[in-house]
């Protein structure tokens, strides 16, 4: 039986932020998530229940790691990462239930067909919104509502409040935490998608 405790070659930091110097509006942050924002994020999710896991943005791996360790036996992530170092990273992390893909955020429906999965429980994104165009971002958030299963939860951490504000008419509004011990100092907002009925 595979595990999750695979470690990719270089370290998880260095490889981070050199990358961040490369392509510093493709990464949120110069280092990766602390164990203290990892564990936010999965209160946020409801791991423990989920069939289906979406990650966007998924770096070098840390925050992969922690979801696949909370979430069921049965269930499959998911994770979606542009840049090529860190997904060969990903591709190191030995479970069956991962599946490391190499695209943008914005192709998650044909994603998802080529991997014949079904609708997400949850969605998971440190992608950062605020470097990116709003235009581009309100596509990447339409993308998430429109694949989200119904009830199903949308986190994301981000320094700035942006996605907060792109995300009001996919999502409606925001609930959000701070966690000071990460560097920087993180929110994490989530909402949960509503029925069609609980919409109308």
């Amino acid at each position: 039986m595979k595990t999750n405790n695979g470690r990719p070659k270089l370290n998880g930091g260095f490889l981070f932020f050199r990358e961040f110097l490369k392509h510093p509006l493709q990464i949120g942050s110069i280092v990766p998530s602390s164990r203290y924002l990892e564990q936010r994020i999965l209160e946020r999710c409801r791991i423990a229940t989920a069939g289906t896991v979406v990650e966007l943005g998924a770096g070098t791996g840390g925050t992969t790691r922690a979801i696949l360790r909370a979430m069921p036996r049965d269930a499959t992530l998911l994770s979606i990462e542009v840049n090529d170092r860190f997904h060969r990273a990903l591709n190191q992390i030995q479970d069956d239930r991962l599946i490391a893909h190499q695209g943008r955020a914005e192709e998650l429906e044909n994603i998802l067909q080529t991997y014949g999965l079904d609708t997400p429980d949850v969605v998971v994104s440190g992608i950062p919104f605020s470097t990116m165009s709003p235009e581009h971002g309100s596509r990447v958030l339409a993308t998430v509502a429109d694949n989200l299963a119904p009830k199903g939860r949308f986190v994301a951490y981000q320094v700035s409040r942006r996605v907060a504000r792109l995300s009001r008419p996919h999502f409606g509004r925001a609930r959000a935490a701070v966690e000071w011990r990460n560097l920087p100092p993180m929110r994490v907002f989530h909402w949960e998608k509503k029925l069609d009925e609980e919409s109308a």
